[in-house]
């Protein structure tokens, strides 16, 4: 059975490599976008199992096309392409609701798998930056460390920050609201005695929560 799918990419270079990349597998493609905006239109005209966009598009980018896709579109899974292997990238991904994050350099095996996988609603194949990043996030018990005087929740906040997320990101990951997210930060900065994100974030760094 076929997997549709709709690409986004900005440079037609990218998209024309993917589309001869794909023939022959089992995965159909369906149409092409070279924005954000375009790959929203098609993707609500034409109903694909898995949406492959480009993280970075002129215009609005691939993340706020993926938060759009995901509102209009829930069924349609997506999988992130990006030439940045960069932890940022793929928290703000996760966040979102992507399901797979890929690189541009990822062979034909390693692409087919990540759209097969995401159409079928399987956990990400790679063992790689996604899945260490994931896991990150959704990790609530920290190792119990009496250097470490943060609640549980407290903590996860501060690997979303450590990762380079906003608050309203963390929020949606977390499914919290701005404002919850707003007074752990200001509890987080007071109780590690930081002035701002960016200390905090290396303060998490040096003791290994990210």
């Amino acid at each position: 059975m076929s997997v549709k799918v709709v690409i986004a990419d900005d440079h037609e270079v990218v998209r024309r490599g993917l589309a001869s990349l794909l023939a022959g597998s089992e995965v159909k493609i369906l149409g092409e976008a070279s924005n954000g905006d375009e790959a929203l239109k098609l993707a609500k005209k034409l109903k694909p199992d898995v949406v492959l966009l480009d993280i970075r598009m002129p215009g609005k980018d691939g993340l706020a096309t993926l938060e759009k896709l995901r509102a209009e579109l829930p069924t349609a899974r997506v999988v992130m392409l990006s030439t940045f292997d960069n932890p940022t990238y793929v928290a703000r991904a996760v966040a979102a609701g992507a399901h797979d994050y890929i690189l541009k350099g990822a062979s034909r095996s390693e692409i087919i798998a990540a759209i097969t996988g995401a159409a079928a609603g399987q956990l990400p194949a790679r063992a790689g930056e996604l899945r260490r990043v994931a896991t990150t996030m959704a990790n609530r018990v920290a190792t119990p460390d009496p250097d470490i005087p943060l609640t549980q929740r407290e903590t996860q906040v501060l690997r979303h920050m450590a990762l380079g997320l906003s608050n309203k990101e963390i929020a949606q990951s977390l499914t919290i609201s701005v404002e919850t997210v707003k007074e752990h930060v200001q509890n987080i900065l007071r109780k590690i005695a930081v002035s701002d994100r960016t200390q905090a974030a290396v303060w998490a760094v040096r003791r290994g929560l990210v």
